[in-house]
């Protein structure tokens, strides 16, 4: 996986008081809120690729995904092998695979079809995890926008109405990843190799969670047909259980917020989405 030049001003990675690790190049600046550094380094005596993460943002909480971390068995998960005492950085080994952004290019034939039950299954699997986990940290996400941001962003207050008048009736709570999404989740021969930052992870809502993971985000070529929806949630249904129209209303909730966010053509697209939930209810 390639990952660009540096973009933008960041800490430097070489003036970090490591203890297990001896840092000897950076290959990359992924693209986080924090600071991510795609680096290379002696770890026991061995050459090791690895990713350096920095909190960079307030809401950042790499202590949270180290504790996190330490109580998960997969292994397809981050290995830590550096942190600060205060934990305000992390060093891991890095996993090796491609987001199906690249994997599926323009998804032409809905070649998707072939991840998605895969896909749903893995988060399935996460919201069983069991341990001693925090409750998620509030986000604007988990709250219907306000009146002013639909006038603001020419959202039809139908909308907001829907929402107020159809909110869950009970939250099904469970482990949930907090970010579960394409841009961090590695594929490797179609198989799930890698799954990234822990930093939002916590006790939660069940269906946002899923409908965090399965809502169309701007330039993205897949989870488009309502046929990839339902391959996602048959691979989750496996595994797991949950309430389709909890999913939906959050589905509506989370596109509303990222409205804001999109080119004309997404906006268009998200409207058709919203109104195809809403007429579904």
């Amino acid at each position: 996986m390639k990952f660009p030049e540096k973009w933008r001003e960041t800490v430097d990675p070489f003036q970090l008081q490591f203890d297990n690790f001896q840092l000897t190049e950076v290959l990359g600046y992924p693209h986080a809120g924090n600071d991510v550094f795609y680096a290379k380094g002696i770890y026991c005596g061995k050459e090791t690729d690895v990713f350096i993460k920095v909190n960079r943002q307030l809401g950042a909480d790499v202590q949270n995904e180290i504790q996190v971390l330490k109580q998960l068995d997969l292994p397809i998960l981050p290995q830590i092998i550096d942190y600060n005492p205060n934990m305000t950085y992390r060093v891991s080994v890095a996993l090796h695979g491609e987001r199906l952004s690249t994997i599926l290019g323009d998804n032409s034939d809905l070649q998707s079809m072939d991840y998605l039950s895969s896909y749903g299954k893995m988060l399935a699997t996460l919201h069983g995890t069991t341990g001693q986990f925090s409750p998620v940290k509030d986000r604007k996400f988990f709250h219907i926008p306000s009146v002013e941001y639909f006038q603001q962003n020419n959202l039809s207050l139908d909308v907001r109405n829907f929402l107020v008048e159809n909110q869950p009736q009970t939250i099904n709570k469970c482990f949930c990843h907090g970010d579960f999404h394409y841009a961090n989740i590695l594929w490797q021969d179609k198989q799930i190799s890698g799954i990234l930052d822990f930093e939002l992870s916590g006790i939660g809502n069940k269906e946002f969670d899923i409908a965090w993971a399965i809502i169309l985000r701007p330039g993205q070529r897949f989870l488009r047909e309502p046929q990839e929806l339902d391959e996602f949630l048959r691979g989750y249904s496996q595994l797991g259980t949950y309430n389709r129209q909890y999913v939906n209303y959050y589905m509506v909730q989370i596109y509303c917020w990222f409205f804001a966010i999109g080119n004309d053509e997404y906006k268009q697209l998200v409207t058709q989405k919203i109104n195809q939930i809403i007429a579904s209810f």
